[in-house]
């Protein structure tokens, strides 16, 4: 009786530790993805998303987010958020020059 693993079982017992790793590695690559607010299908029409997170204490972070092409650093805590970098502010509405009256 040959009780020793033959090849095919060596490569089977290879073949299903190497796809318990991918599967591993996927999993971990999505959580990533999640943690990050970035969704897997990204809308192009997103206004708002965030560029890059540091946690810096047990319920705090800096958030670097974009808003239509500007960069504002947030700080985040449980109870508030703090803009870190000036926001800034709305560009007022360019109104056309009234012609001078002339009598």
């Amino acid at each position: 009786m040959n009780t020793g693993w033959t090849f095919t079982d060596w490569m089977q017992y290879v073949l299903s530790f190497a796809l318990v790793i991918a599967l591993l590695l996927a999993v971990l690559w999505g959580l990533r993805k999640m943690q990050n607010g970035n969704s897997f299908l990204r809308k192009h029409a997103q206004r708002l998303h965030t560029v890059e997170s540091l946690s810096i204490g047990p319920r705090q972070k800096i958030v670097l987010v974009q808003l239509d092409g500007q960069d504002v650093l947030i700080g985040v805590t449980a109870h508030q958020m703090t803009a870190l970098s000036p926001w800034p502010a709305p560009a007022a509405p360019a109104t056309p020059p009234t012609p001078p009256h002339t009598p």
